[in-house]
Parts: structure tokens; C-alpha cells; sequence
């Protein structure tokens, strides 16, 4: 840490900048003037000649740094903190200015270490201030890392503990706009470590704000960090009154309900061809195969109960999104997988699928033919499967889908589930038709000895699917989580082990 300046020398009565300059090794970091979730910011204090003055510091734009649970606001690897300086008028080339600062700031990686320092920074006085060609780059840098005004019409709202940032003018695009964040400069007024779902029309951009503990001021103040699509990062510092949740214009990211639905069948639909999907898409085939020769009725049926599984689960899936918007949180798709609990319960579940495929045990009685087999799966099967079809697809997206989802969460709560039924209806679709199309159903092969190897060879996508999820597990919780999902496993198989032999 050093005091630096971006003059060699200073004129009487012309400003110049002074900077506390942090050089950290890697993986360390220090703070911003909200620190966020933890830490402190450096602070710095100055003794000047009489008849001096220093402005405040001048803080560049932050970066979100997660730690656990927790997310800061601060600098990692190198940053300067600029502060304007004038000396006196009454300086006279020849002389010398001195300035003494006291600072005291905390560096943290794993651990936090407080420090502090004593600098002195002696300048000659000359008729006219000579830049230091050393230090000015690194304040010309500092000076393109400080917010800018905001060129936007701001507004900031909340409800209960949802809350959002909305800005509009010119030069707001879905073209334009790929990230954004928002930085509160006082803490706890956000929660720091909460999601901030993005929305972007046509000249306006929508930023989700969860509510933190803190009383909301008079002003909320703050900074706004935009992404281009190039990956250029530009800040902009913006203060509104906070009022009434505000809404994107034109409602749910620019896309109105009919398109929104649209894109919501279409992105469902796609859905059937994501990886995600593919282990389900085998029981499916399974199934199909199962309604060969059976009466035109029973396949309808059949269909019905599937598409019902996959649409009430969709349902189910906005109903709690819905939930969590409304207690305060945020969560977007796919949020369950998120949980080391649900991920390693799914793990498992798919193992056991696999080993009842490999005819380890049985579920249903043995297979047969015809219209008794597809009686003997049960319309709960088809139902269950299909809830099932919705559980493992959501770590995947398909086209379409982004946007609808962003749109369903803008929407009001019958929209929201208007799209997510939309979705379900789109990923039931082509099993739907297959059974409301009695021609389309003559065309699969009769049943016979082809199915149980066909049910045997359709349980190594399931043993894929669950060494998938043990792989996202181990990203979530580390070799300690890992190993806990391997013993539980373990104990899957040895039950299913001791189920068959007690069928048997």
C-alpha cells in the first residue's frame, strides 16, 4: 500500500489527485465504501498545509466477490482510490507541500488481516504543476473505473421484499444489455448475496432488488455495472426516491403474454431433445413401446396422464417460484438444483430407476403384453412419469425459454403460470399426439422379447444420469458431500438388492 500522486510537482492553487494505491497477491481483496456482507472499507485520513483542502475519496466501481454464502463488494489485484487535492494560493515556487495520511484498511482471503500506514508525499512548487509520467496512466486507469453519471431517467420501487431497479433512455437494448448489477452504497438496505434477474426491452432495463434488513432511506443511491455484448463493463452512479415496484414497459422483458406463450411451447417442446432429458426420454420409449397393440382408449389415457404429470408439474414449479417472489426471495429455473439435498435425493432416484430397469427388482409385476401391459403400468406411472420428465429437465434450457421465463416472472401470477402451463403443454407434446393419433400409434412395433432387452439397455442412461448428478454434487459441497452421496448409494443398491431377492 502506498500513497501516490499523479503530479512531480504542484502549482499555487491548482487541484491535482492523490491516490491510496493497493497492490494484493492473488485471491486477495479489500473493500468498497460498502463492503457488503462482511469487511470494512479502507479509510484515509489526511493532514494538509494551512489553507489546503482534500475532497473525498473517489470510489471506482466494485466487484461482487462470493465467499460461502456471503457475497462482498470491493478490488481485487491492483486499484487506487483518487482524492482531489488544492493547495493554497499563497504557495510560491521553490517552496515544498507536504501531505501526511494515517490509513487503515483490512485485506482478506481464507482470513482477514487489518492493517494500517503512515505516508508522506513531498512535492516541489513550481509555477506550473509537472505531471509524474509514472504515476498518471495509473490514474488515468482509475479515473475510467469511476462511475459516471447516469444518462438514464431512474426509478427504484419496492413491495414487501421484492424490489426492482428500472431504468430508460436511449442506448438500452436486449443488443446492448448482457449483465447487470447494482451496487447500494449503503449496506443492508439490499440483500447483498440475493439474485438480481435482469429484464431488457427497447430502451429500458429492469434489475430485480431483494430487500435487505435495514430501513430504506430517503434516497436510495448506488452504483449500476452494465456488460455490453462485447464484454465491455461501464459504471453509473443514480439516486432515486424509492416508491411503487416498477414494471418493464410493454410487461415481462418486452414480450407480450401471446408471444410469451408461444416461445413458452416452443422452448418445452425443444426441451424433449435437451441431455437433461434424455434419461427420462428412454422410460418414454419404454412406455410407447408398453401401448403397442393396446385399445385406442387405453393409449389416450395413458397420454392424458402423462401430459397431465408434466403440465401440473410445471405448474407446481411456477406456483413456488411464484412463493418465493412474493416471501422476499429470488430464484430462477432450475433453483432446486441448487440444493446438495435435492441433487443427491434425485442421485439416487435415478440409480434406483436404473437398477429396477436392470431387473434388480421389480415394480408393477413382470412384463407382458399388449393391452395387459400397458393396463399393468398404471395411469400412475404415466403420470409420474411425466412429473418426473419436469424434475431432471430443469438444469437444461432450450431456445425460447430464457426469454418466456423472464417474461413469466414480470407477469402477474395468472400470466406466470399461463406461461409455465404452456411449457408443460409444449414438452407433452409429441407423446400427446402419439396418443391422440390412433395412425401414428399403429406404426410402433408389436410388442415381444425385444422390450425386456430394450427395458435392460435403457438403464445406462439412468446410471449416467445419476453419475451426472453426483458430479454437480461434488461442485456444491466438495469430496465430504461427495462421499455421503456414494454411501447412500450404496444403501439404494443394496436395498434394491434385497427387494428382488425377497420377489424372487
Amino acid at each position: 500500500m502506498t500513497l501516490a500522486a499523479e503530479v512531480a510537482s504542484v502549482a499555487p492553487g491548482q487541484p491535482f489527485r492523490i491516490g491510496l494505491r493497493q497492490q494484493m497477491a492473488p485471491g486477495w481483496h479489500t473493500y468498497w465504501q460498502n463492503p457488503g456482507d462482511a469487511g470494512l472499507p479502507p479509510d484515509v485520513t489526511l493532514t494538509l498545509p494551512d489553507g489546503a483542502s482534500a475532497g473525498p475519496i473517489q470510489w471506482p466501481a466494485p466487484h461482487r466477490i462470493p465467499f460461502g454464502p456471503l457475497v462482498n463488494f470491493g478490488y481485487e489485484n491492483a486499484t487506487l482510490l483518487p482524492q482531489e487535492v488544492t493547495p493554497p494560493a499563497t504557495l510560491t515556487p521553490g517552496q515544498s507541500f507536504t501531505i501526511q495520511a494515517e490509513a487503515s484498511w483490512l485485506v482478506c482471503e481464507q482470513v482477514c488481516i487489518p492493517e494500517e500506514g503512515r505516508f508522506t508525499l513531498t512535492l516541489p512548487v513550481e509555477a506550473a504543476a509537472r505531471p509524474d509520467a509514472a504515476m498518471a496512466p495509473l490514474f488515468q486507469q482509475a479515473e475510467a473505473e469511476l462511475p459516471r453519471p447516469s444518462p438514464w431517467e431512474a426509478s427504484i420501487g419496492f413491495e414487501g421484499k421484492e424490489g426492482a431497479l428500472l431504468l430508460r433512455g436511449q442506448d438500452l437494448s436486449p443488443q446492448s444489455v448482457k449483465e447487470a448489477f447494482f451496487f447500494p452504497a449503503e449496506a443492508g438496505v439490499l440483500d447483498h448475496a440475493g439474485p438480481q434477474p435482469l429484464q431488457v426491452a427497447e430502451g429500458a432495463l429492469r434489475l430485480g432488488l431483494p430487500r435487505g434488513m435495514m430501513e430504506l432511506p430517503a434516497q436510495v443511491a448506488g452504483v449500476v455495472a452494465i456488460t455490453d455484448g462485447a464484454g465491455v463493463r461501464s459504471a453509473y452512479s443514480l439516486s432515486a426516491a424509492p416508491g411503487p415496484l416498477p414494471a418493464l414497459p410493454g410487461g415481462g422483458g418486452g414480450l407480450p403474454l401471446g408471444q410469451a406463450l408461444l416461445w413458452a411451447a416452443l422452448g418445452g417442446l425443444i426441451l424433449n431433445l435437451m441431455p437433461c432429458v434424455f434419461p427420462i426420454l428412454a422410460m418414454k420409449a419404454l412406455g410407447i413401446a408398453r401401448l403397442s397393440g393396446a385399445a385406442r382408449a387405453t393409449v389416450r389415457a395413458h397420454g392424458a396422464s402423462y401430459t397431465a404429470g408434466v403440465v401440473l408439474s410445471f405448474l407446481l414449479l411456477g406456483g413456488l417460484l411464484l412463493g418465493l417472489r412474493l416471501a422476499g426471495q429470488t430464484a430462477g429455473w432450475g433453483f432446486q438444483f441448487t440444493s446438495p439435498v435435492f441433487v443427491a435425493l434425485t442421485g439416487w432416484l435415478m440409480l434406483a430407476v436404473g437398477l429396477n430397469l436392470s431387473g434388480v427388482f421389480n415394480i408393477g409385476g413382470p412384463v407382458g403384453a399388449g393391452g395387459a401391459l400397458a393396463a399393468r403400468g398404471g395411469h400412475g406411472g404415466s403420470f409420474a412419469t411425466g412429473a418426473l420428465a419436469v424434475l431432471v429437465a430443469t438444469p437444461c434450457t432450450a431456445p425460447f425459454m430464457a426469454a418466456a421465463i423472464g417474461a413469466a416472472m414480470a407477469l402477474p401470477p395468472a400470466g406466470t403460470l399461463a406461461v409455465f402451463g404452456a411449457m408443460g403443454l409444449g414438452m407433452a407434446a409429441p407423446y400427446t399426439l402419439l396418443a391422440l393419433a390412433p395412425g401414428l400409434a399403429r406404426l410402433l412395433p408389436k410388442p415381444g422379447a425385444w422390450m425386456d432387452r430394450l427395458k435392460q439397455a435403457l438403464a445406462f442412461p439412468m446410471y449416467g444420469a445419476a453419475l451426472w448428478l453426483l458430479w454437480v454434487l461434488a461442485q456444491l459441497t466438495g469430496p465430504e458431500g461427495l462421499a455421503a452421496a456414494l454411501a447412500g448409494g450404496l444403501l439404494v443398491g443394496f436395498g434394491a438388492w434385497a427387494l428382488g431377492t425377497a420377489q424372487g
